[in-house]
């Protein structure tokens, strides 16, 4: 138990630190705020898949365009 490293354990921190989990949290953010916000217009739950793919349909490219582009200086 001691000192003994945990494979499992490391291998997950290793993916939770890497761009791409990052990246797919990041958006998976986004789909999820869509899913509340269309649901709240509509009176109702719309579901995450119907919110997946009208996001993914009208909002990814510019979502990844504006992540793409370097913050500017102020």
């Amino acid at each position: 138990m001691g000192t003994e490293s945990d494979p499992k354990r490391e291998a997950r921190a290793l993916l939770l630190n890497t761009t791409l989990y990052r990246e797919f949290q990041a958006e998976k953010d986004e789909i999820l705020k869509h899913k509340w916000i269309e649901s709240e217009k509509v009176g109702h739950d719309i579901g995450f898949e119907r919110a997946l793919v009208d996001w993914i349909s009208h909002h990814r490219a510019g979502w990844r365009r504006a992540r793409q582009q370097p913050a500017a200086l102020t």
